[in-house]
């Protein structure tokens, strides 16, 4: 786990080294009057930090954007009309028609393909459950998984699962399936931690809506997953509960905050399981672990009964084995829910595009600039990423290469959103519980206090304009190809850089991560694919003819 001294320092040091960091224009700003800013705002505010927080907040690297947020907010219209992300609002097309559900898969390692057998009877929910378990019991000790098993929770449930079925009370794909949610998620009667000290204690009375809408689907929770500290890390790093090993090397990272989700997916522990994205913590790890992980657009799944960490970057969504088996998983969750009013719109049949290995009619765009001038990823994700857009177009679409310099200004400007969204949520734990937080969360969201008090609205200004600048770039494509992480899963406990998937939150707009091979090494590569707001069906047809080649 990080803990204070020369550790924590070399794999912030790390992180920051594999970050996008533009150092140059941090410059601009003497790192004193950086830090007196920051102390005399977080004296206003009522939080008494430390001087060896300030140290540690310069060491590691968390003001070193501030004077390119200026420089991108100068860039823009400052009289929009500010974006706040309501989901109402987002450009959508008309939904594709639905040409029916895909065929059952064989592969007995996903839900659509255990599914046909538990519907059959030809395997039990119990045995599925006693199996899922039994593999918890075997590795969570070496990958640190869970934050709770839910055993004798589990084992009911699926006891419940098989008499149900067995008296053709069968209630779809997921009935009888093992699953897992993360620890920001509520389950009734257990303690939702978000990764954290401070709310160890706290016991939810009521499901998530996620979860809710889970059981009542016929899943088995078999428990929840570790996660970094309140999901403020794009990698497993946790003060409290250390870090989560990737199940294809134990001294490389799963990626955050979603760590545990992932990895008990890649391992085997559950089918799929539900994460949270509010930079990346769904595709950061699905990426680093190999598993397809889906952020659908803001609004369509709802986060009620979730720990907060961005209002209006934060996502629910489904890491699973295959792209159909996020599509069931979606399908579930998604819709709207009185108790989130983000959540607006009816949800379709996901698996309507039609996922049967055809990307016929489709644009794809192969990212070329992003608008930093320098290489996107490294040799080997950038061939992997080159490979999946081929195969796209080998499966009917047309490939054409395209350069998105925007990409860059919402990588910076996302960022800002969610610092000044997260230290509103946080403020009266800063006050009260200062020292309960580890270090690096500590440290990230004090870094928070050095914005004025214009900042937000300007941050969401030049969402706006950002948001324009896209939509017309999406009038010449269907699907965005990049990559999901700029190079490999780094070592235990690093963060992985939120380069490519943070742009999209700021957005709001549906990505996903899917495997794309393994590298010379033996570590998972992938691809990530973007569609326009409300067309998840569109995305999934892609994600699926690219995993089919």
């Amino acid at each position: 786990m990080l803990n204070a001294g020369s550790d924590a320092l070399d794999r912030c040091t790390l992180y920051i080294q594999h970050s996008t960091f533009n150092i140059q224009h941090y410059k601009e700003f003497p790192m004193t009057d950086l830090i007196d800013r920051l102390r005399a705002n977080l004296r206003a505010a009522g939080i008494p930090a430390a001087e060896g927080d300030f140290a540690g907040i310069a060491e590691k690297g968390f003001l070193s954007r501030v004077a390119d947020v200026e420089r991108v907010i100068a860039g823009l219209p400052s009289d929009d009309l500010p974006d706040y992300l309501d989901a109402g609002s987002l450009p959508a097309r008309a939904a594709s028609a639905d040409p029916g559900a895909p065929p059952a898969s064989a592969d007995l390692q996903t839900i659509a393909g255990i599914a046909a057998q538990i519907h059959a009877r030809a395997v039990s929910p119990v045995e599925l459950a006693q199996a899922a378990l039994a593999r918890v019991a075997d590795r969570d000790g070496q990958l640190n998984v869970f934050q709770l098993v839910l055993a004798e929770r589990a084992m009911a449930d699926a006891r419940a699962a098989e008499a149900a079925i067995a008296s053709g009370q069968y209630l779809g794909p997921l009935h009888g399936v093992p699953v897992a949610v993360k620890d920001l998620l509520d389950l009734a009667g257990t303690p939702t931690t978000a990764g954290s000290k401070i709310l160890a204690g706290s016991v939810a009375a009521q499901d998530a809506t996620g979860v809710a809408r889970l059981r009542a689907a016929g899943a088995v929770i078999i428990g929840k997953t570790r996660m970094s500290e309140f999901a403020y890390s794009p990698g497993s790093n946790n003060a409290h509960y250390g870090p989560t090993s990737n199940p294809h090397n134990l001294e490389r990272d799963t990626g955050g905050s979603s760590s545990g989700s992932a990895a008990a997916v890649a391992d085997g522990m559950a089918f799929a399981a539900l994460g949270s994205d509010t930079g990346g913590s769904i595709r950061i790890p699905a990426a680093n672990c190999g598993i397809v992980g889906l952020k659908a657009t803001h609004g369509r799944a709802s986060l009620a009964g979730a720990v907060t960490l961005s209002w209006s970057l934060d996502h629910l969504g489904p890491l699973a084995r295959s792209v159909a088996d996020a599509a069931i998983m979606l399908e579930a969750i998604a819709g709207p829910d009185p108790r989130d009013g983000r959540t607006l719109r009816p949800a379709p049949a996901f698996r309507a595009g039609g996922l049967d290995g055809s990307a016929r009619g489709l644009r794809v765009g192969l990212l070329g600039d992003d608008g930093t001038g320098r290489p996107l990823a490294d040799a080997e994700t950038l061939a992997a990423v080159r490979r999946g857009a081929e195969a796209l177009r080998d499966a009917g679409a047309d490939l054409v290469e395209i350069d998105i310099p925007e990409i860059d200004a919402l990588r910076v400007v996302s960022p800002v959103i969610l610092a000044l969204e997260a230290a509103a949520f946080h403020t009266p734990n800063l006050r009260a519980r200062l020292d309960d937080y580890g270090e690096f969360m500590r440290q990230r969201i004090l870094a928070a206090f050095v914005y004025g008090p214009a900042t937000f609205v300007e941050a969401q200004q030049a969402r706006a304009a950002l948001r324009r600048r896209m939509a017309a770039i999406f009038e010449r494509i269907d699907i965005l190809a990049l990559p999901s992480v700029p190079d490999l899963a780094p070592p235990l406990g690093v963060p992985t850089p939120t380069t490519f998937t943070g742009p999209f939150n700021c957005l709001g707009w549906p990505a996903i991560s899917i495997p794309a091979g393994r590298s010379a090494s033996g570590l998972p590569l992938s691809l990530q694919l973007v569609a326009r707001p409300w067309e998840e069906p569109a995305l999934l047809r892609a994600a699926h003819a690219a995993c089919a080649r």
